[in-house]
């Protein structure tokens, strides 16, 4: 995978983080998934450079980063990506997470409300319990094992040559075994496989997604939220953003020909549907009394919209 020149680096705490930042303007922090690096943005960083300061991080675990022993947590990411922006002296940030980082996303907006201005998901965990079988694989005892086996040198090129060939073949359900094969090649590396085997322990086991935020959502009601997933999703159905569909805040859009990887598959529509956003909502204004008083009333009830208001699913063609 092509990294570039454009890779810099921070320590924090003891450990060596990778990031991307391009453009100027208001701050989009783009967080990536299980997995994968700062450069599963590279279709749309250029387009949203031109109007906002992007950084995308590569996780500790991930990519470039170190991949120590230490906190694989969605709340040790959070404050991971707190202190990479004070570092970076950036104070308030449109936060957007794919996949495991759309959970992140989440952790990060309970964590810190008051530096951040709204969230946007893409294909996201952290809001149902159903996640692929192959994920699930990755908590059970032996399964390091089993990747080590699996991402043995003498068949590890074939098969992720196998697995690229048949992500052109068209097929709804082939789809993401390009971005597949580029995740299983990180596995080579034994720190890699460490680092994603701690993180997932963190999250879900054998049946699935254990650790959700739905019981939070609520909360999200004073923070402009927009959802994106591909209808053709094999990694997390996309009918976990009937979830967000439900809350009156969340714009929702499900893009038909798309997988677990909408803003690699359609990256002009992505980028249109996050600027839109951005653009036409006003960032969060956090107040310490509203949030005391949403914790203390608890989760409220939700009633359907039926109008094409804020809460309504747009399916994208």
């Amino acid at each position: 995978m092509d990294r570039g020149d454009e890779l810099q680096f921070v320590v924090v705490h003891g450990y060596r983080r990778a990031y991307r930042r391009r453009g100027s303007g208001p701050a989009l922090l783009l967080l990536h998934g299980l997995g994968c690096e700062s450069s599963t943005w590279e279709p749309v960083i250029d387009a949203l450079a031109e109007h906002y300061t992007v950084i995308a991080p590569d996780l500790l675990g991930h990519g470039e980063s170190d991949k120590p022993d230490a906190d694989y947590s969605l709340g040790g990411y959070a404050n991971g990506m707190r202190d990479l922006l004070t570092i970076l002296g950036i104070e308030k940030v449109t936060v957007v997470g794919h996949s495991f980082g759309g959970g992140v996303a989440m952790q990060f907006a309970y964590q810190y409300p008051d530096r951040t201005e709204r969230i946007a998901l893409v294909s996201s965990g952290g809001l149902g319990r159903e996640v692929s079988p192959l994920i699930r694989f990755l908590t059970l005892p032996g399964s390091g094992t089993a990747l080590l086996v699996a991402t043995f040198r003498p068949w590890r090129r074939a098969v992720a040559a196998g697995m690229r060939g048949l992500s052109r073949t068209g097929l709804a359900p082939l789809r993401d075994l390009g971005e597949v094969a580029a995740i299983y090649e990180s596995f080579a590396d034994p720190r890699a496989r460490q680092a994603v085997q701690r993180v997932t322990s963190h999250v879900l086991d054998w049946r699935g997604q254990y650790v959700t935020m739905t019981d939070r959502t609520y909360l999200a009601r004073i923070v402009p939220v927009l959802v994106v997933w591909g209808a053709d999703d094999h990694v997390i159905p996309a009918a976990h953003a009937d979830i967000a569909r439900q809350q009156a805040w969340s714009d929702v859009h499900v893009l038909q020909h798309s997988g677990h990887f909408p803003h690699r598959d359609h990256p002009g529509e992505f980028a249109r549907l996050l600027h839109e956003f951005v653009r036409d909502t006003e960032p969060a204004a956090y107040r310490r009394g509203t949030w005391r008083s949403m914790l203390r009333q608890g989760q409220p009830a939700v009633e359907p919209e039926a109008s094409d208001g804020p809460g309504a699913v747009t399916v994208a063609g």
